[in-house]
């Protein structure tokens, strides 16, 4: 799987708040999933990740942040999901508003390399 860049020049913005605390695309997405599939499960297949891998993802950003974003409940298919807390929303809602001034920030830079040098097809 190749990475795509997006045309704004951001593909990656990672916050840190402390060594444990952080946000990223990557944990990012996997909340917007959860917050609209309402399992980590189905988050994590969109991803191509593995419950595994996006349970523990979750419960580091529930420990990173020292609250829950994310809420979890057992249960079958009819039963359980998961769904993104109060405090899950605001710091997706903030991450993403911070990609956004970010994508703003730095387009006359990111317009300026693209036109100095080519970069097509390049890895």
């Amino acid at each position: 799987m190749s990475a795509v860049v997006p045309p704004d020049g951001l593909s990656h913005l990672r916050v840190t708040f402390s060594d444990t605390a952080y946000i990223g695309p990557g944990r990012a997405d996997l909340m917007e999933l959860i917050g609209s599939t309402g399992s980590i499960s189905a988050a994590g297949k969109a991803m191509g990740m593995s419950y595994k891998r996006a349970w523990s993802l979750v419960q580091a950003l529930n420990s990173g942040f020292g609250t829950v974003l994310v809420e979890s409940s057992r249960g079958g298919a009819a039963q359980g999901g998961a769904q993104l807390t109060e405090a899950g929303q605001t710091v997706l809602a903030h991450y993403r508003s911070m990609q956004d001034k970010t994508r703003v920030a730095i387009a006359d830079d990111v317009a300026a390399l693209r036109e100095r040098f080519d970069m097509a097809g390049r890895k």
